[in-house]
């Protein structure tokens, strides 16, 4: 048995069939787009003073690297615990010059900076460090980009 259900007299024909999502109202659409503006806020959102940093166990022949843009200028710091670990900053996939450690190490820092003619240009920078010991080593990893450091 077919029925057919027709739309009474006076009333709009938009609202049939949408139940709450015809009746949201103006706090629901308020509510609808206050979410969207704020996830296109976080989607668009760049990078700026957002420094990159990386805390954890490295176990041995483990990389941890963390990356950001920079325009003018690039620091990297890094302290390992036991044994230590090897530090670099790399751009275009290469290790730059004069950044890496010479070896394992407790400690390290390198800045590059175009006021110093050696920042070899704008792009992203990546921070790495290494564990090439034979144990367990808890390191700390910090890569800051123009503004984030004077």
């Amino acid at each position: 048995m077919n029925t057919t259900t027709t739309p009474r007299a006076g009333r709009r024909g938009s609202r049939i069939g949408l139940g709450r999502l015809g009746r949201l109202g103006r706090f629901g659409t308020a509510t609808a787009v206050a979410v969207s503006s704020a996830a296109a806020l976080l989607t668009f959102a760049g990078s700026a003073s957002a420094n990159q940093f990386y805390g954890g166990t490295l176990h041995p022949g483990e990389q941890r690297c963390v990356q950001q843009y920079a325009a003018y200028q690039v620091r990297g710091d890094g302290q390992a615990t036991g044994q230590g670990a090897k530090f670099k900053i790399q751009y275009n996939g290469a290790t730059v010059a004069g950044t890496g450690s010479p070896g394992l190490t407790s400690g390290w820092a390198a800045e590059l900076r175009t006021s110093l003619g050696t920042f070899p240009g704008a792009g992203y920078y990546t921070a790495c460090a290494t564990n090439n010991g034979t144990a367990d080593t808890n390191v700390r990893l910090q890569l800051r980009t123009d503004a984030e450091f004077s």
